[in-house]
């Protein structure tokens, strides 16, 4: 699963003790050798299908980590972009990496919590690669509410959402038990550490994002093809401010 430079079984449980945030600041300076960055492959698909949907002046990278995200949308927008995380060791290595000019595009960097974005009708354009499997499903409509308030009217938040595993399958197992471990260190140890893939269902999606305010619409990712019956193997939810 692991680059020979990336953490180490010892790195990596340190990090799955802490709390979320200090998880991330441990494992931020080998991020980029996990599989848990974002593919390029996805980061360019994402990428060619927004294009058509600009132009964008302002962008913004919700939970941005080390990038990946804001090096999408240096491609798509015109003036400025913005990376906002609540990792200060994510956001560090994200400036090492990441010029602060490039192309007359201006990049900054923001520490903020995605539930408290301090900001307001700033942006043309938000996406998020990843990351919601740290928000509970509680948390989901004020998270929603925080980008819909960021975004100006007709202002664009888009991300990709992968085709469930079929029930049954290794992978649909692979992702239960690795829900089922979270929830049991959660239960005995503090801090917590938030992370769930199964909490993230399309259809309670949509929903919440109804009710932000958004009018929403699912664009299969063509890069990803279909599975057998037909349906996109990855979709990109495109949600727009209404008003």
């Amino acid at each position: 699963m692991f680059t020979p430079s990336g953490p180490t079984f010892r790195e990596l449980a340190a990090q799955a003790l802490s709390s979320t945030e200090h998880g991330y600041d441990l494992l931020a300076p080998k991020f980029d050798e996990t599989p848990f960055r974002t593919s390029d492959r996805l980061l360019g698909a994402v990428a060619r299908a927004v294009e058509p949907l600009g132009p964008f002046r302002a962008g913004l990278d919700v939970c941005c980590g080390t990038g990946a995200g804001v090096g999408v949308l240096r491609q798509l927008c015109e003036e400025e972009v913005t990376g906002v995380d609540f990792s200060a060791g994510m956001l560090a290595e994200a400036a090492r990496s990441l010029p602060d000019v490039s192309d007359g595009v201006a990049v900054s960097w923001v520490r903020a919590d995605a539930r408290a974005l301090p900001f307001e009708r700033a942006f043309d354009l938000a996406v998020s690669f990843g990351a919601f499997g740290h928000f509970l499903p509680k948390e989901r409509p004020e998270l929603f509410a925080q980008v819909h308030r960021a975004l100006r009217p007709g202002g664009r938040f888009v991300f990709p959402v992968p085709a469930p595993p079929r029930i049954g399958s290794l992978p649909y197992w692979e992702l239960w038990g690795f829900d089922a471990a979270m929830r049991v260190r959660n239960l005995l140890w503090r801090p917590q550490f938030v992370m769930y893939y199964r909490t993230w269902r399309l259809g309670d999606v949509l929903a919440d994002l109804g009710r932000a305010g958004f009018s929403v619409e699912l664009e299969p990712l063509k890069d990803f093809g279909r599975r057998a019956d037909g349906s996109p193997r990855c979709r990109l939810v495109v949600a727009t401010r209404r008003g």
